[in-house]
């Protein structure tokens, strides 16, 4: 995973790289003891932070590899934990769903389905009173928050496979899933179901992931406790090439309504939520149509774990896959065609429980599709406002698939609930060409960028001082900024 970057000599506003006085800042930091002018507050907190230290010295690669190395130690197995329990929360759903909540909850017709919908509703708006909804509630932020976290601490080339790697934890979900599920069904208590224990273990387990993450996990690079001050200054030189900041807390409404007109953004908005209407079927109804093939429930959450393999082992080809070659939209489509596969073997090879099986499995290739999404989203918005409300938006997007997933099974079409399943293969055939779309737009976006010379990882910013690579402009706005695909 390591690439060999340089991080450039700390220069001060001026482009001047000699020493600087920095008696004072070994006790505050001008983020905490400058008043922010006009100019100031369009720098990002970590440009003070370096301006403020006295450790003015060039990394080495090896020295990058060391402190990467530390960072993903510490950093991504908090992310990696956490985005495993949430989606396990969400797929405990489904493995209820075949161990006898419907039947105690007494749960008729398309009830099922609507408190799946009603789950993502509260992810999408937060703000529904039902103590199942509040779950969605909670959760919400996680994986906006990741892709952020992610984007403070690595380069946009080093992101993609820590993204794979966090991410894998929902293919690790739908595995612990279940053997959890499989698990508790042997409880035979007829006051107190398996199926509540296994939602109220759950819940203490994350829980305690979220104390966990509250206490060592650093809300920036400059309050990580784990490295020391030359460490810090040390990342945060090497990640400006990002040009997409670590902290600016002041809003700016011009980059809120940029958004409004930004074509890349609603294309990543429609690609996500065809993607997760396929998503929605996977989380909530996999473990019932395996069940519909005729299985016994406790096979069918043991028959349900194969998903997880196949999501674990697309998102790290992926994730590496994008890390060598970049290409993110052809990695997309390249998660598709299994996805559009699978999608008919549901829908088609209904005379064989093989079939359906693997096409089962092969649509859990299109989870994959979703960290490149996320990564793509945060490599190519700029701008702290904009990035923060573009993240959040990609986000909602998810849930607003996850809320049309759910409705496309409706209690008419079953047992094969086969217009759900051809729902899957077209969707994800839309997908693949929505991929095909932003990757002709950036490619002329960047052309439009003209002769001005692009950032790159290995070589700084040549030419212009360090303060430009903290300024807090948006993609669009910054000349040099150039997009990835």
């Amino acid at each position: 995973m390591d690439s060999q970057l340089k991080s450039d000599p700390i220069t001060d506003v001026n482009g001047d790289t000699s020493s600087r006085d920095t008696s004072s800042s070994q006790a505050h930091h001008p983020v905490a003891e400058k008043g922010f002018g006009a100019h100031d507050q369009n720098l990002d907190q970590a440009y003070w932070y370096v301006q403020n230290s006295n450790n003015a010295v060039e990394a080495t690669p090896a020295e990058l590899r060391q402190l990467r190395r530390k960072i993903d130690w510490w950093i991504v197995p908090i992310m990696f934990a956490c985005y495993t329990m949430q989606f396990i929360d969400k797929v405990s759903l489904n493995y209820a769903a075949v161990m006898g909540l419907n039947k105690e909850l007494k749960l008729k017709s398309n009830e099922f389905s609507n408190a799946a919908t009603w789950f993502f509703i509260a992810y999408l708006i937060a703000e529904v009173p039902n103590a199942r909804i509040f779950l969605g509630i909670f959760e919400a932020a996680i994986a906006p928050c990741l892709i952020l976290i992610s984007g403070q601490w690595y380069t946009k080339s080093e992101q993609a496979p820590r993204f794979c790697i966090w991410y894998a934890g929902l293919g690790v979900g739908q595995i612990i899933g279940g053997i959890v599920s499989y698990g508790f069904q042997q409880v035979k208590n007829p006051t107190f179901s398996g199926w509540k224990i296994m939602f109220i273990v759950l819940g203490v387990v994350t829980v305690i992931i979220g104390f966990v993450t509250f206490f060592f996990l650093p809300d920036t690079p400059m309050k990580a406790r784990f490295l020391s001050e030359p460490e810090k200054v040390m990342l945060l030189k090497h990640v400006s090439v990002n040009q997409t900041g670590i902290r600016n807390k002041h809003y700016k409404l011009s980059q809120a309504l940029e958004i409004l007109r930004d074509i890349q953004l609603w294309l990543m908005v429609l690609l996500t939520i065809l993607i997760s209407i396929s998503s929605g079927v996977i989380t909530t109804y996999s473990a019932t149509l395996i069940r519909n093939f005729g299985y016994k429930p406790p096979t069918a959450a043991l028959l349900n774990m194969p998903s997880g393999i196949v999501s674990i082992a697309s998102t790290f080809i992926v994730g590496f896959g994008i890390r060598h070659t970049s290409h993110r939209w052809a990695w997309l489509v390249a998660c598709c065609i299994p996805g559009i596969l699978g999608g008919a073997l549901m829908s088609f090879a209904t005379g064989t429980k093989a079939g359906q099986l693997a096409g089962i499995y092969l649509v859990n290739s299109i989870t994959a599709t979703l960290i490149v999404i996320y990564q793509w989203t945060g490599s190519n918005v700029g701008g702290q406002t904009k990035r923060v409300i573009s993240v959040a938006l990609v986000s909602g997007s998810f849930s607003v698939g996850n809320i049309i997933g759910p409705q496309t099974f409706q209690a008419k079409d079953a047992p094969q609930f086969i217009p759900a399943k051809i729902t899957v293969l077209a969707t994800q055939a839309a997908a693949a060409l929505i991929a095909v779309v932003l990757f002709v737009y950036y490619v002329w976006a960047n052309k439009r960028k003209g002769a001005t010379p692009a950032v790159e990882e290995n070589i700084g910013m040549p030419g212009h001082d360090e303060e430009r690579m903290w300024e807090d402009r948006t993609d669009k706005q910054n000349p040099t900024f150039r997009y990835v695909y």
